[in-house]
C-alpha cells in the first residue's frame, strides 16, 4: 500500500448505486472511505475528523454542492485552518459551462461529468491528493523555518545583549585602567621634575629628553587605548557636525609643530581649502595630527613634510609626503591594524598607536587613509574626508 493510498476520503452523493461504486474502487486502492448522502452530515463530520479530499455531488438534497462550499455551514468550516485547503472534487451530471464555473467560484479544486469513467477519478483522486500533501509539507516548512528563523533570532539578541555587556566592561575596565594608572604615574612624573630642579644645569640634557619623550609616549598610548575602545565599543555618541576644513587642519600642524621642530623638520602646507566636512572638530584634529606625526618620523632632519590639498565630487584629499624612509612592503597591507607594526622603521621614533587611531576616526565620519612609498625614499599619506554640503 503506497503512502497515497493511505488518505482519507469523504464521498457525498444521495445516490446509494454511486456511493457503492465509488466505495469499492477506491477502497481497492488504499484509501479510507466515509461515504454520505446529505451535505450537511459531511460537514459535521468533516469537522470533527477533516478528510484529505472530498468528492462532492451537486444535486444533493437538503444542501446542494454548490451551498456545501459556498454557503454559510461551509464558511464556518472554511474558518478552520485543518479544512481550509481540503480539495473539493464535483461529480455532477451537469455539464454546461456556467455549471462548471460556478463549482470552480464556490472553492472547488476540479470538476468531473457524470457519468465518470472510473480510471479518470482515480487519477484525478490522486492527483489532487498528492498536491494537497505536497502543499501541507511546504506549509509544515515554512512554520518549521519560521520557528527556526525566531530561535536564532533570539539566540542573535541574547548574543548582541552578551557582547554589549562585554564591550561595556572593556570599556569600564579601560577608562579604570586609565584612571588608575594615571594617578601614580602623575606622581612619579612629579618627583622626576623635582629630582631634575635638584640636578639643575648638571643633568645631562639627553638624558632629560629621553624622559621628556617617554613621558609623552606614555601619556598618549593611554590616551590612545581608551580613545580606540571608545570608537568601537561606543561610537554612536561621537556627534557628527559641519566643520570648516581650514579650521581642523590648522589645529592638527599646531599640534604637531613643536615635535616636527624638535626632530628639525619643517612643515609646508597649501592656503587651506574653504569647504566644510563632516565630523568632531576634536577627533579629526587628533587623527590629522597623528598622520602628521607619522610623517615627520618619516623624515630625515632637515626635511619637509609637505600637505596638499584637492577636492572631488563629495570629499577632500589631503596628501602628506615625507621624504627620509620608506615602509617595508610587507607592512604596507597592514599599516593601519592595531599592533601590526612591532620594528622599528623609521627615524624619529616607532609610531605608537598613531597609524591605526588614525585610520578608525576617519573611518568613524566616512573617511580613509592609505600609504605608499615614493622614489626617491619616502612615503605619501592620502587622506580622504567626507565634505558637508549642508
Amino acid at each position: 500500500m503506497t503512502q497515497s493510498a493511505q488518505a482519507s476520503i469523504m464521498v457525498v452523493d444521495d445516490q446509494p448505486a454511486n456511493l457503492k461504486l465509488l466505495e469499492d474502487i477506491l477502497k481497492t486502492q488504499g484509501y479510507a472511505i466515509r461515504s454520505f448522502p446529505r451535505g450537511r452530515m459531511a460537514l459535521a463530520s468533516a469537522a470533527q475528523s477533516p478528510p484529505e479530499l472530498i468528492l462532492l455531488d451537486i444535486n444533493i438534497p437538503e444542501m446542494d454542492g454548490f451551498e456545501v462550499c459556498n454557503g454559510l455551514s461551509l464558511q464556518r468550516l472554511k474558518a478552520d485552518s485543518k479544512l481550509a485547503r481540503i480539495p473539493v472534487i464535483f461529480l455532477s451530471a451537469l455539464d454546461e459551462t456556467e455549471d462548471k464555473i460556478k463549482a470552480f467560484r464556490s472553492g472547488g479544486a476540479d470538476y468531473v461529468t457524470k457519468p465518470f469513467q472510473l480510471a479518470e477519478v482515480q487519477a484525478r483522486v490522486e492527483a489532487h491528493l498528492e498536491l494537497y500533501r505536497l502543499q501541507r509539507a511546504v506549509e509544515q516548512h515554512s512554520v518549521d523555518l519560521e520557528e527556526v528563523v525566531q530561535s536564532r533570532t533570539r539566540e542573535l539578541v541574547e548574543a548582541h545583549a552578551r557582547l554589549k555587556i562585554v564591550d561595556q566592561s572593556k570599556a569600564d575596565f579601560l577608562h579604570l585602567i586609565s584612571h588608575e594608572l594615571r594617578t601614580p604615574l602623575n606622581g612619579l612624573f612629579g618627583v622626576t621634575e623635582l629630582l631634575w630642579l635638584e640636578l639643575g644645569s648638571s643633568a645631562g640634557s639627553k638624558l632629560r629628553q629621553l624622559f621628556e619623550v617617554s613621558r609623552k609616549r606614555i601619556l598618549a598610548l593611554l590616551d590612545h587605548a581608551l580613545l580606540l575602545t571608545q570608537i568601537e565599543v561606543e561610537a554612536e555618541k561621537f556627534v557628527s557636525q559641519r566643520l570648516p576644513f581650514s579650521a581642523v587642519l590648522s589645529a592638527a600642524i599646531t599640534q604637531v609643530a613643536g615635535f616636527a621642530s624638535s626632530r628639525q623638520v619643517r612643515l609646508e602646507w597649501e592656503p587651506a581649502n574653504t569647504a566644510f566636512i563632516r565630523g568632531a572638530h576634536e577627533l579629526l584634529v587628533t587623527a590629522l595630527g597623528a598622520l602628521l606625526n607619522t610623517a615627520v618620523k618619516f623624515s630625515e632632519p632637515g626635511g619637509i613634510v609637505q600637505l596638499a590639498c584637492d577636492s572631488t565630487p563629495g570629499a577632500i584629499q589631503i596628501l602628506i609626503e615625507a621624504r627620509g624612509r620608506t615602509v617595508p612592503d610587507q607592512i604596507i597591507p597592514k599599516f593601519f591594524d592595531l599592533f601590526a607594526i612591532a620594528e622599528h622603521m623609521t627615524a624619529g621614533g616607532d609610531l605608537g598607536l598613531d597609524p591605526p587611531i588614525a585610520q578608525r576616526i576617519l573611518a568613524l565620519f566616512g573617511g580613509s587613509v592609505a600609504i605608499q612609498n615614493q622614489d626617491p625614499a619616502g612615503i605619501q599619506i592620502t587622506v580622504t574626508l567626507r565634505c558637508s554640503l549642508i
